[in-house]
């Protein structure tokens, strides 16, 4: 758990670039991975090296984004929002246990360039900018813990663990628009607030929740 706490800390979203090509090996390791989670979620996700055009990587600061020559595709049906956000966030943490560095886009990149391919009835959700950043990116800052979660004194730690693993999340412009609660049944009810891409958010943050409590230590509930 030390390891994914330390990702979980370390990672930060990084939208400037360097022209380090990914090598072979990490873009074999991030295609093994997308095979892993596109069986088992019944998404699609696809990597594309070596694509300047998407982020217009010739022109600095194109949507403040500069020098992103490599991304993700992340692909689903109608309806998939918190699934694409749950193996996104999936994703993106592996990304960076192999060292690189990446970026949750939804809107600042030319949608006419990407062209994934997509199956009937599937729909583009978002990209991942993926590569070695100019620099590591920096934390976001956070919500106290009692503003995204009902905690008092008999809340047991591995909620409260898992509140912290949220809080650790990205979410659109660092909204945390969420909340987390123990329902008196003892499972965990997570709800997306009002704000733009909460139900990805929500996939995003119930990823991070589980890698803190520990997915044996409870149930979501539905």
């Amino acid at each position: 758990m030390e390891d994914i706490w330390d990702i979980m800390r370390q990672r930060h979203s990084v939208r400037q670039y360097d022209n380090r090509a990914v090598e072979p090996e990490k873009a074999a390791l991030i295609n093994a991975e997308i095979e892993r989670i596109n069986a088992e979620s019944g998404l699609r996700f696809a990597l594309f090296v070596d694509e300047p055009e998407a982020f217009k990587a010739d022109k600095p600061s194109y949507g403040s984004f500069s020098g992103c020559r490599n991304y993700v595709v992340l692909a689903g049906k109608k309806g998939d929002d918190e699934k694409i956000g749950y193996f996104g966030e999936r994703l993106v943490l592996f990304a960076q246990s192999i060292g690189l560095n990446t970026c949750w886009v939804a809107m600042t990149f030319e949608k006419s360039k990407v062209q994934p391919s997509l199956g009937a009835g599937e729909v583009l959700f978002d990209v991942l900018a993926l590569g070695y950043g100019l620099n590591e990116g920096r934390p976001h800052r956070s919500k106290p813990a009692d503003r995204v979660a009902e905690i008092n004194g008999s809340t047991p730690e591995w909620f409260k663990k898992g509140v912290e693993a949220a809080l650790l999340a990205p979410t659109a412009i660092n909204q945390q628009r969420f909340f987390l609660r123990i329902t008196k049944d003892g499972r965990v009810a997570a709800k997306a607030l009002l704000g733009p891409c909460s139900k990805t958010d929500l996939g995003i943050v119930k990823y991070h929740f589980e890698l803190g409590a520990g997915r044996g230590n409870f149930e979501w509930a539905e």
